[in-house]
């Protein structure tokens, strides 16, 4: 089974909601869709009308307004406020963490989306926003740390099968000090949503430069050493921060040979191509553009057999996503002609 969709809403879509990006990902024949958790506000309110409801119950009160309660902070015994999560009856006097997002509304929302991309058999991801650090200890890791527990929050709502995030920057840290403190933090992450009874897994993303945390060593590192914890290549990514030269099936597959055990319900890669620019610098480009050439992974598709899911992160998305899926449909129909006459 494969699978070929995009990261965020496709660039043809009129609407700019969550449903048009899945309903529009379907009509297209594309058959996966990573959700991206972007253009957010999180603020702080009284409780008032939500008093007695539970906060995946609460609606919101215009098409225009969010009512997605990612926490609930109640008084407790020596005046200070706490968090008590979302599970339970809001009272009079809690103050309500609401999350203002661009895609949808309420959690209601999202369980009937959810349900839509299943009936359109479209594979689900959630990428958390890209500016996450899990390699430091302050504010901002806290921070991040909240984006990635709410990004679980949504995905497993929506019925996701895996949150997509990086690590962020080295900083001043070196890489062995640096990858102790992921490991502690992507613990302290999968410790609380297990809490939450949140299973979803985690997938951590390959970083295209060196000062940004994420080699393919220390992704395999982390998912041998926390539990439902994935690695996900991001191929153009992945040579530009190695220089590996994709010119064979072989050469992909010597990649995928060091991930796919860690998938039990089929591989997920991300793809577009590299652009070298005048300022030698290197950005993501159209898969016809540059390097790397996705033939030579649709013949190991083909010679594979693989469960595999392959996202468009390129900046044509859903052409891309569609091209490629005709490029592998026609290495099959050319095999299997072959096969015939001989």
């Amino acid at each position: 089974m494969y699978r070929f969709g995009i990261s965020g809403i496709p660039l043809s879509s009129k609407g700019r909601m969550l449903r048009d990006a899945i309903e529009d990902t379907y009509l297209m024949g594309l058959n996966a869709l990573e959700v991206t958790f972007m253009k957010f506000n999180v603020m702080d309110v009284d409780a008032t009308v939500e008093i007695g409801l539970k906060p995946k119950e609460v609606m919101p009160e215009n098409r225009d307004e969010s009512k997605i309660i990612v926490d609930v902070l109640r008084i407790n015994e020596d005046g200070n406020y706490e968090s008590v999560g979302i599970d339970n009856q809001i009272e009079k006097g809690d103050i309500l963490r609401i999350l203002q997002w661009n895609l949808a509304r309420s959690y209601t929302e999202l369980m009937e989306l959810g349900k839509i991309a299943k009936e359109l058999d479209i594979r689900l991801t959630f990428h958390t926003p890209n500016y996450i650090d899990l390699v430091s200890n302050d504010e901002f890791t806290e921070r991040t740390i909240n984006y990635v527990i709410w990004s679980g929050m949504l995905a497993d709502v929506l019925n996701a099968e895996m949150i997509v995030t990086n690590l962020g920057l080295y900083g001043e840290n070196e890489q062995s000090n640096a990858l102790k403190k992921i490991v502690q933090n992507v613990k302290k992450v999968r410790d609380r949503l297990n809490k939450m009874n949140i299973k979803i897994p985690i997938g951590f993303e390959t970083s295209g430069k060196k000062a940004v945390a994420g080699s393919m060593e220390e992704l395999l590192d982390i998912s041998k050493k926390v539990k439902n914890v994935i690695p996900v290549v991001n191929f153009p990514k992945l040579m530009a921060r190695t220089g590996m030269s994709f010119k064979t099936p072989q050469d992909y597959e010597k990649v995928i040979q060091k991930i796919e055990k860690f998938y039990p319900n089929g591989i997920y890669v991300q793809f577009a191509a590299l652009e070298n620019l005048p300022e030698n610098m290197i950005r993501l480009a159209p898969i016809k553009r540059g390097e790397p050439k996705f033939d030579f992974l649709a013949e190991l598709m083909y010679e594979k057999e693989y469960n595999i899911t392959v996202i468009s992160v390129s900046p044509l998305l859903e052409h891309d996503a569609q091209y490629m899926r005709v490029i592998l449909e026609r290495i099959i129909s050319k095999k299997i002609q072959n096969k015939w006459e001989k």
